[in-house]
């Protein structure tokens, strides 16, 4: 199916879905984090024997996470000035938006889209940060 975008430039989705779908001109991307599409490793990250979180780079995943997002646009032959919506889930909004926001205005000031930025108490991986995004393509 022409309108499906999966791509190895991001990390492999966790389940039966794919990075992206178009419908008309629209393009609809499924939540993109911040595993590092080449060995899944999430950058910053160090854990404990039990998996637990010791610590975490919101800045390394802030930025990796948009490099997947970017990949899955490209892929989908939108791009980043296209994106029209974005829905931001953080893990800790009291400790990580102020650097987020900060980066975020880095990638996103010139693309002028809309966005919702919530706390969720957890993802389906150890990320601190998914994007949900809608983009144009032609």
């Amino acid at each position: 199916m022409n309108n499906i975008t999966n791509t190895p430039n991001a990390a492999k989705p966790l389940g039966a879905y794919p990075h992206a779908r178009r419908v008309g001109n629209l393009l609809f991307l499924s939540g993109i984090g911040s595993r590092n599409a080449a060995d899944n490793t999430i950058p910053g990250l160090q854990q404990d024997a039990e998996g637990n979180i010791l610590q975490y780079d919101i800045e390394a995943e802030c930025r990796q996470c948009f490099a997947n997002v970017k990949a899955v646009l490209e892929a989908s032959g939108s791009s980043w000035d296209k994106i029209v919506d974005v829905t931001v889930f953080l893990t800790n909004m009291k400790k990580d938006f102020p650097l987020y926001n900060k980066i975020y205005g880095e990638y996103f000031s010139s693309v002028q889209a809309c966005r919702t930025t919530v706390e969720v108490k957890s993802l389906p991986t150890p990320i601190a940060i998914e994007l949900k995004v809608i983009a144009t393509i032609d």
